[in-house]
């Protein structure tokens, strides 16, 4: 006869949440699937969460896209024995929590119109919108409908930030990320991929960017954003180059640095998400982060001078 403290053990282990992804045109929803759905590897595994539905979605105008979703769709099915639906809303209906993955940003405003009404936590990768308008349009669905969501970049948990935040440094003064900035003719400039500079630099110096002024070249990019305290932060986009990934803080005790991403760290902060619906990154910081690039865009049509993100976020709805 089994004891009854196995017994209890064994009742309080709660169940794997069944998770769904919308689109499968980008290497997260492998690198995501396998550390949630091999226990095998227990140094990459990330408890808490099985994929188990998707939905073959993707871009036939983005080249990333559409030659890469045929074989992540295999892959998903083959080797993960994922269950592929024919619409988001029969993914949404059949899971705990979703995840919009598509790596072109345009279509996340619609995906989350199917699937915010089901009221479940909803994970939206990096960028969150195609525009500032759509993501501003996706804010609102989530306050109509309940809806718990957040978006990230896996910059925002390098290496170092944590004591970059800590105030170990002081106060801090400048900080400077840099990203590769590749560009793609379907999204504004920067949401395409110097989102990974832009988004650990808002990370580290919250939200109260003013304005953003933008160098623009062949290969280079450098926005510059000043903050309602006087505090400055610096974009450094480079294109055609090795892809590195570098923030650097200044403050009035010293420098702190960080380099590189954390796939694993992102993924916990997702589960730990979907388990609690307590939304990790505040909402109005993401919008930030969508009304820098969209100010930084703004400053190179008139020729690199000074936007408020203020004006850019009104001129878009919001």
């Amino acid at each position: 006869m089994a004891s009854s403290n196995s017994s209890s053990n064994t009742a309080s282990k709660p169940a794997d949440l069944r998770i769904g992804i919308l689109g499968l045109d980008t290497s997260h929803v492998i690198a995501f699937t396998q550390a949630l759905n091999k226990p095998a590897s227990p140094e990459q595994h990330v408890p808490g969460g099985k994929v188990v539905a998707a939905l073959k979605s993707w871009s036939p105008d983005v080249e990333a896209s559409y030659s890469r979703v045929e074989g992540y769709t295999k892959q998903m099915t083959e080797e993960f024995g994922v269950k592929m639906y024919a619409t988001a809303e029969e993914v949404a209906a059949n899971v705990d929590a979703i995840m919009i993955e598509n790596v072109d940003g345009r279509p996340h405003l619609e995906l989350a119109r199917k699937v915010f009404p089901f009221g479940k936590p909803v994970f939206i990768d990096k960028p969150l919108a195609g525009s500032l308008r759509d993501a501003l349009e996706i804010a609102r669905l989530g306050k109509q409908y309940n809806t718990p969501w957040f978006t990230s970049s896996s910059l925002r948990y390098g290496p170092n930030i944590p004591e970059i935040m800590s105030g170990k440094l002081g106060a801090l003064r400048c900080v400077v990320a840099q990203s590769p900035a590749g560009l793609e003719p379907h999204h504004p400039d920067l949401f395409w991929y110097a989102i990974h500079a832009v988004e650990p630099l808002i990370t580290v110096l919250g939200c109260g960017c003013q304005t953003v002024v933008r160098t623009h070249t062949a290969e280079t990019d450098i926005v510059t954003g000043v903050w309602s305290d006087g505090r400055v932060g610096v974009v450094c986009g480079i294109r055609n180059a090795e892809p590195t990934f570098h923030i650097k803080a200044y403050g009035t005790k010293g420098t702190a640095e960080s380099n590189g991403y954390i796939y694993g760290a992102l993924l916990k902060e997702i589960i730990k998400f979907f388990q609690t619906k307590e939304v990790p990154v505040p909402q109005a910081q993401s919008l930030e982060i969508i009304a820098f690039m969209e100010a930084a865009d703004e400053s190179k049509r008139r020729g690199g001078v000074p936007v408020s993100l203020a004006e850019v976020i009104k001129a878009n709805g919001g």
